[in-house]
């Protein structure tokens, strides 16, 4: 595909993509100016129409997917801000709702299996201590027990219910570790299949899942009953 001319426009010399004919295609019957020096359409959250936003900037080959309902998660809104206070902390407040509403799978006497709320994979869950506790070495051997024995458990469901080839099993421990809720220690277990790591999450940044979250904690739920 040929590239936009060394200028940095892809067509005239006002920024358009191609003159006068791209801009009526692009914004007529829109009532945005034909002379605008860069004209960008973003496609919000849940918008019917695309929103225009004049700018500057060179035209590239990528399209843009915008979601900034994900800032919420980027900012660590409704995250506890001092990891030793239980107050405000997701993994303590969804103990107290019903399984569903909270999307736990199964409950143990000192642990828990919850499915991730932003997941790698689809099935990606996490174990968590039900006591409010934020470093490994802080958990006593029965919980250190407790939690292996759930992480053995959800591997097996998971590869029984979703056919899965493969995990990613760890735990983040700290902040500059990349644990995105440091005062609650949980392990991960994403599952993975050969070509789970496609353009889609490489090149877009999105990841495409089959199945919604409620469905998903309705199927594991069941099988670890059965099997678990």
């Amino acid at each position: 595909m040929a590239g936009p001319p060394r200028g940095g426009s892809a067509g005239g010399r006002d920024g358009s993509a191609g003159g006068a004919g791209w801009r009526a295609g692009l914004a007529g019957g829109r009532g945005w100016p034909a002379s605008s020096p860069m004209l960008h359409f973003m496609a919000d959250s849940g918008a019917a129409e695309p929103v225009p936003q004049y700018g500057a900037g060179t035209p590239d080959g990528f399209r843009r997917l915008w979601t900034p309902h994900r800032m919420a998660y980027i900012k660590g809104e409704k995250k506890p801000g001092d990891p030793s206070a239980s107050a405000g902390c997701p993994f303590d407040h969804i103990q107290d709702l019903p399984d569903a509403d909270g999307l736990i799978v199964a409950r143990g006497a000192l642990v828990f299996a919850v499915l991730n709320l932003y997941p790698y994979n689809s099935g990606h869950l996490m174990v968590c201590p039900c006591r409010h506790v934020a470093d490994y070495t802080d958990l006593d051997d029965a919980e250190t027990a407790a939690l292996a024995s759930f992480t053995k458990t959800a591997m097996k469901i998971l590869r029984a219910v979703s056919g899965a080839q493969g995990f990613n099993i760890g735990m983040n421990m700290g902040g500059v570790a990349g644990a995105g809720i440091a005062g609650h220690l949980h392990q991960h277990i994403v599952p993975r299949w050969g070509g789970d790591t496609n353009f889609m999450p490489v090149i877009a940044q999105t990841k495409v899942l089959p199945q919604l979250l409620a469905e998903t904690r309705e199927v594991l739920a069941a099988a670890w009953k059965e099997g678990g």
